[in-house]
């Protein structure tokens, strides 16, 4: 099954609930990058035989915000969204231009989908929509 080729309208009424997704995936990274850190620091304590309690709960909290990251993930996946970035919250909505495959391009905390790039190109080859990203891209 191939993934749903978005207009650039149909992007911009899905983002505020993708924007939500995005954030929690983006909140939730952070919170479990601080606790993979504090997990460590309390396995160090552990004793052979004995682990550390501390250690065991931050184990079971990190794999609880590992699975809910997943779960945001997830749902992007069943939008038709592909998530890129955890630092930059970024997404990629599949699209088409002039009869070619590309990606709608957006990141946490932009407005809105106001660029593009050629699906092989990443991040680094955004450009933006002719008029600001009103103009539908065809289907």
């Amino acid at each position: 099954m191939s993934a749903p080729a978005f207009t650039v309208e149909q992007a911009n009424r899905m983002l505020p609930y993708v924007r939500r997704i995005v954030h929690d995936i983006v909140e939730g990274y952070a919170a479990w990058t601080r606790l993979v850190g504090e997990f460590e620091v309390a396995s160090a304590r552990s004793v052979a035989g004995h682990p550390d309690p501390e250690a065991e709960a931050l184990q079971r909290e990190v794999q609880r915000v590992a699975a809910d990251i997943e779960g945001c993930q997830a749902e992007l996946a069943r939008l038709g969204v592909e998530f890129k970035g955890f630092d930059l919250g970024l997404v990629d909505f599949p699209a088409e231009m002039d009869g070619r495959p590309v990606f709608l391009c957006w990141k946490l905390g932009e407005e809105a989908v106001t660029h593009w790039h050629d699906r092989d190109a990443g991040f680094a080859g955004r450009r933006p929509l002719a008029g600001a990203g009103s103009a539908p891209l065809e289907n």
